[in-house]
């Protein structure tokens, strides 16, 4: 039934798109032996794979990906999907999707794919056998398709790159996919930010130019309708008084902050990525946390709990307008006037919903790593605590690998040993856990086994 994806008998290599997709594959199917055999085998890989998708390859491997994987069952199902569905911003796109390439799929025998940011698919639209030829291979609605759960795919690609992609048969990583063609591209909101992806999927033909530039220009038309929606709100604002128009001014909704990882701190302002320094990237966080607002005595305390005077905190406060625009704050006591969305909203919401998958992939690294200020110190505890805690709950092989190739999670013996205990006994890998778990013990005298049973 797999083989319906096609939309009917594939077509020979000698007609469109021609003998070069003849190529692609033979050198796609001989990287997948180089692959199966592993070890110093792997360095033969490239030559033999496009560029992005031998980076992708090369990632899938690291992140110990099994290219003959089955099916698993594992997604968001029934009711939570529904309602994550109806409420993501893709929802109010789906009549437009629905005329530009829906419509159309059903009539060729290819099927479209509508996924959110992370690669979570939201539906699967077209004729109703060749949906479900899709999915028997993972290609449904609640299925993740990030790079890091199933390995090179075209939704996958375009969330870790945020640009368009497609993925030809054998050049997929898993071997279950390898009937699949896929193109697919992104769609941004209005401040630049990944939305979800479009993808159309079927046999050989998808790999014509023509089909990556149709979904690439229904990708752009569901921008300008976002775009659009936004620019009505605007204008259908109430005018309000001068002050008010004065604070409405920076396009509420549009301000975001990004503390997590080593990077540094960042605020967007209407699409505009603008560097902060340490000191304003810790209060605006604390403000964020407190909608109430803080005193200024208060948020001394909260940045240092030494001598920080309330001198020092108005000159801190001037500089940072200088950077954000003077209508952002408010004072007496210090507040956001406007939304400011943090990347660690995202990842409480991913962690609320129990999706540890996508918490993961949110979490970059710690919160301000850099910075001492008691708020940021208790914040970024909380969050670690939070993740580690959903993590080893979730006792998901996948997740522990990933815990564990983190920082903080590299030398955490209670997350090894759960990861010893999803895995196989007879796998190699169980082999490599027990071992880091040894050299745990060794290194902090402790049994890593009564380490976990007390929480440690």
């Amino acid at each position: 039934m797999v083989s319906n994806l096609a939309g009917g008998r594939p077509s020979r290599h000698g007609v469109e798109p021609g003998t070069q997709l003849g190529a692609l594959e033979a050198y796609a199917a001989q990287a997948h032996g180089y692959l199966g055999a592993g070890g110093e085998r792997l360095s033969r890989l490239a030559g033999l794979l496009r560029p992005a998708v031998l980076e992708s390859w090369l990632r899938s491997v690291r992140g110990g990906i099994d290219p003959m994987d089955v099916v698993d069952g594992r997604g968001l199902r029934g009711a939570d999907l529904q309602r994550y569905r109806d409420a993501h911003p893709i929802a109010a796109l789906m009549p437009l999707i629905d005329k530009l390439l829906v419509e159309d799929a059903a009539r060729t025998g290819l099927i479209v794919v509508v996924a959110d940011q992370f690669g979570r698919v939201l539906s699967v639209h077209g004729d109703t056998e060749r949906v479900s030829a899709a999915a028997e291979i993972g290609l449904r609605a609640g299925d993740d398709l990030s790079e890091r759960r199933i390995g090179t795919n075209a939704v996958g690609m375009v969330v870790r790159t945020g640009r368009a992609a497609w993925i030809h048969g054998p050049e997929h990583f898993l071997h279950r996919m390898h009937q699949l063609t896929g193109a697919a591209a992104p769609v941004h909101d209005p401040d630049g930010r990944l939305v979800g992806v479009l993808m159309i999927a079927g046999g050989v033909r998808v790999a014509r130019p023509e089909i990556l530039a149709l979904v690439k220009a229904a990708a752009t038309a569901a921008e300008m309708d976002l775009l659009l929606t936004a620019m009505r709100a605007d204008r259908h604002a109430p005018a309000g008084n001068v002050r008010d128009r004065a604070e409405s001014a920076p396009d509420r909704g549009r301000l975001g902050l990004d503390v997590l990882g080593l990077g540094q701190p960042q605020l967007s302002i209407a699409g505009k990525r603008v560097p902060l320094s340490q000191r304003h990237a810790e209060i605006l966080l604390l403000l964020t946390e407190h909608p109430e607002g803080l005193g200024a005595d208060h948020l001394a305390l909260l940045l240092d709990d030494t001598d920080l005077d309330n001198g020092t905190i108005r000159a801190a406060m001037s500089r940072l307008r200088t950077v954000v625009g003077p209508e952002v704050f408010g004072s007496r006591p210090y507040r956001l006037r406007v939304p400011v969305a943090t990347d660690i909203d995202f990842l409480r919401a991913a962690l609320d919903s129990g999706d540890v998958d996508a918490a993961l992939r949110l979490y970059a690294g710690p919160v301000l790593p850099r910075s001492s200020a008691p708020g940021i110190v208790d914040l970024r505890d909380e969050l670690r605590v939070r993740l580690r805690t959903s993590v080893l709950d979730s006792r998901d092989p996948a997740a522990l690998r990933r815990w564990t190739s983190t920082a903080e999670g590299r030398d955490d013996a209670a997350a090894w040993v759960a990861y010893r205990s999803s895995v196989d006994r007879d796998s190699p890998l169980f082999a490599q856990i027990e071992a880091k778990i040894r050299v745990l013990d060794r290194r902090l005298g402790a049994d890593a086994t009564q380490m976990q049973r007390f929480g440690s």
